[in-house]
């Protein structure tokens, strides 16, 4: 498509421009016409770019710029209309500086965008065929009108009605991780011009699934606007899982069902309001560690274009290369203060205008880095602590990267959650026969204190998870010791190859009745552990049911049958959904499962004589500093009283709840426990048994007998009234 010399100035135009405002930064549109407005500290000239429906521009020069912040009112243009940037000044990739007015930049404010990239000579700001690419040159002024997105003005006006955010508190919460369009591309209860989108996520059947789980949070893999690399796309692949970003403000309007300008945006909104009206909350899965231009060797589609030193970690004394603690080739500069204030006022649009419920982030460690080391107080960490939105709402980091001393679980402030890496390896290595130690399994068993507590927090700091988006699906882990992610493209060397995981004898697929009871119990076992730990529980979708990866635990590329949910394992698996919702529903039920503070392994009251938790073995019997040190091979028994509960409820009354005993297992053999004397209970009832196929438990003991656990198993009791 052709268009104009991007050197040359415009052409006079007849669209009225007004002064306008430095800020709200991005397009605003105020019922009567659209407040433009650009970041850019290098620029010499900006011009915006309308673009008109047959592909051709208007370009008009911001004349105003104030405190290097470029803008213009245009009385004229409405919510529909779409734009981008061009912005003029220096070429110096050896100052950091890397302008090229030949690009047609997108909005970093952009709310909304439309179209799609086309990966040709016109994204990039070097010659493709030049024989060392790294050492800039000259760029080849290839314009990129027509191959690249552009930024749409949307309509911000929505009625929400009466819509309320649920706020449920962490202890009250369960979270299911979910990918927009995998959770319904193959649902058949999802109409078909619905299933993918935004839409067919809030349709009914998708929301009574997630009520029969007692989920109370929804938590989306990238719903910012993503970019397909140029990598995946030449091999025919996708970016699916979208950690990717190209706009912060604007939801992927791929995922919409109605892809008309800016509808996305609407779409996005009445999904959420839907899922509120549920009472579930959404949580955005956010990626503000690093963009989709990439290293010095990506295309140029906004942030690079239009302030590169200013949005991004550059090299210590090179500055044309980028510093990477992400793996993707960039790292976004969250030193800089308007970087860090683009971060923030992504975050407080998506609670204020887009009603979500909180956010997960991810490679949170990059967000923390002030120079090198991972800083708790960081200026992000500041600002997201005195922020009056952003501090409100749920915050879960992914609490690590892949810089030096990334790995950061345990260490962020107070106001967080985190992803609870100890714990996944954890249970893992425990139900796989690992040799560990039962005083680390303790620990993750009773909310993590280890990791939390010295920060003041609470055990819902802790998000425990066995399975997620990245790895083996809780189907896969049962099933295969090793990797198998040929699909992907590079010879099964990507995705993590210690995957603690345990194939029960057989690596992938078996017709072998011994092996597949073995493994459906696994799955039962880790399921009844994550249900029954302190902290907040997270469910990856379709571990409900057994949805299975075929062995590739890194399906970010993959926008195929093998990453979305199988439905029809609904009814083959119909026990193991049964078991899920069993498990899910004995948590909701029993504030002993989901205490609000940690245990203080003693008497809560004067004069009470059992203490708020009791480890006993198998006899019985306390256990001793011996019986820990003794490590794997010794199963144990959990007494978790009910009537000694410290946080009162909502309303400040005592929190009363019936006893529990859980015996643990993880032994290749059959093993009696006995119930303990009738200090603890004169009869136990079963309400929870790995050992059956839907869960449901028919033992009742009384105090002193026997309590016969299969191989592999947990069986939950409850102290009969």
């Amino acid at each position: 498509m052709s268009s104009p010399d991007p050197l040359r100035p415009s052409a006079p135009t007849v669209t009225t421009v007004w002064p306008g405002t430095p800020y709200p930064l991005g397009a605003t549109y105020d019922g009567a016409g659209t407040n433009f407005s650009l970041f850019s500290e290098v620029a010499e000239k900006v011009e915006l770019c309308l673009i008109a429906k047959d592909g051709t521009e208007t370009r008009i020069n911001l004349d105003e710029v104030d405190g290097y912040v470029w803008h213009a009112y245009l009385p004229t243009i409405t919510p529909g209309q779409r734009y981008g940037y061009r912005v003029y000044g220096p070429w110096a990739p050896e100052a950091g500086h890397r302008c090229d007015p030949s690009k047609l930049l997108l909005d970093p404010y952009g709310k909304s965008f439309h179209g799609d990239f086309h990966f040709t000579q016109a994204l990039f700001s070097y010659d493709l065929a030049a024989e060392d690419p790294a050492q800039g040159g000259t760029p080849p002024m290839v314009d990129s009108l027509g191959h690249t997105m552009t930024s749409v003005v949307i309509n911000p006006f929505f009625n929400w009605g009466s819509d309320r955010a649920p706020r449920t508190p962490y202890h009250k919460t369960i979270i299911y991780e979910a990918h927009v369009k995998g959770m319904t591309q193959s649902h058949p209860g999802v109409p078909e011009e619905l299933r993918g989108t935004y839409a067919g996520l809030s349709h009914p059947v998708i929301i009574d699934h997630l009520k029969s789980l007692n989920v109370t949070a929804i938590e989306l893999m990238p719903a910012h606007q993503f970019m397909h690399d140029h990598r995946l796309v030449e091999l025919g692949l996708r970016n699916y899982w979208g950690y990717n970003t190209v706009g912060f403000f604007a939801p992927h309007y791929q995922y919409a069902a109605n892809r008309k300008a800016g509808a996305a945006v609407a779409e996005f909104k009445s999904m959420v309001k839907a899922f509120h009206e549920a009472g579930i909350e959404v949580i955005l899965d956010v990626v503000y560690n690093h963009t989709a231009e990439g290293n010095h060797l990506g295309p140029t589609i906004n942030f690079r274009g239009i302030d590169n030193a200013g949005y991004y970690r550059l090299l210590d004394g090179d500055l044309k290369y980028y510093k990477d603690f992400t793996g993707t080739g960039n790292s976004l500069n969250a030193r800089h203060p308007h970087t860090l204030q683009l971060i923030m006022d992504s975050l407080r649009y998506w609670v204020l205008d887009m009603h979500v419920d909180g956010f997960r982030f991810d490679l949170a460690s990059t967000l923390a880095r002030e120079f090198y080391d991972v800083d708790r107080l960081s200026a992000f960490f500041d600002l997201v602590q005195q922020d009056p939105v952003v501090s409100q709402v749920k915050l879960i980091a992914e609490p690590w990267d892949i810089g030096e001393g990334g790995y950061q679980v345990g260490n962020f402030p107070g106001l967080w959650t985190e992803w609870n890496g100890k714990y996944r390896d954890t249970v893992r290595d425990y139900w796989r026969g690992e040799p560990a130690t039962l005083g680390e399994f303790a620990s993750r068993l009773t909310g993590s204190s280890d990791l939390y507590e010295a920060t003041g927090r609470r055990p819902g700091a802790s998000i425990n998870f066995v399975t997620a988006h990245d790895g083996f699906t809780l189907a896969d882990l049962v099933s295969y010791n090793e990797k198998h992610n040929e699909a992907n493209g590079e010879d099964n060397r990507d995705g993590e190859s210690h995957n603690r995981s345990w194939n029960c004898g057989v690596e992938g697929p078996t017709d072998d009745p011994e092996i597949l009871a073995l493994r459906a119990k696994q799955m039962r076992n880790i399921m009844a552990t994550l249900m029954v730990s302190q902290g907040t529980p997270m469910i990856s979708h379709g571990d409900e049911f057994g949805r299975t990866q075929s062995g590739n635990n890194n399906v970010y590329c993959q926008d195929s049958p093998l990453s979305w949910m199988d439905w029809s394992l609904v009814d083959t698996n119909a026990d193991l959904l049964a078991f899920v919702r069993r498990a899910t529903a004995l948590r909701s039920a029993h504030p002993v499962f989901r205490r609000r503070r940690f245990f203080a392994g003693k008497p809560i009251r004067t004069g009470a004589q059992i203490r708020d938790i009791a480890w006993l073995t198998p006899a019985a019997q306390e256990m001793t500093p011996e019986d820990w040190g003794a490590g794997f091979g010794k199963s144990v028994a959990v007494f978790l009283n009910g009537d000694a509960i410290p946080s009162p409820n909502e309303r400040g009354e005592r929190v009363v709840d019936t006893s529990f005993l859980l015996c643990f297992n993880a032994h290749d053999a059959a093993l009696d426990f006995m119930a303990p004397d009738d200090s603890y209970a004169s009869e136990w009832t079963a309400v929870l048994d790995t050992a059956v196929a839907d869960g449901a438990g028919t033992v009742v003991v009384k105090a002193g007998e026997k309590i016969p656990l299969e191989p592999r198993s947990v069986l939950v009791l409850q102290k009969t009234e």
